[in-house]
């Protein structure tokens, strides 16, 4: 049986980073969506306070 490989978001750097998901309220439909982005492991609480 084979091995999965584990795929690790570094970059050459030294710097890992983090896939974040928001989600929020469409002003034009009321629906919700989803924003989905990389951003430096350091970073994401700056990014989610947005």
């Amino acid at each position: 049986m084979a091995k999965k490989t584990v795929a690790t978001l570094q970059n050459k750097d030294g710097r890992s980073f983090s896939k974040v998901i928001r989600m929020y309220k469409s002003p034009k439909t009321g629906a919700y969506a989803f924003d989905e982005k990389m951003v430096p492991s350091d970073g994401v609480k700056d990014y989610l306070k947005k």
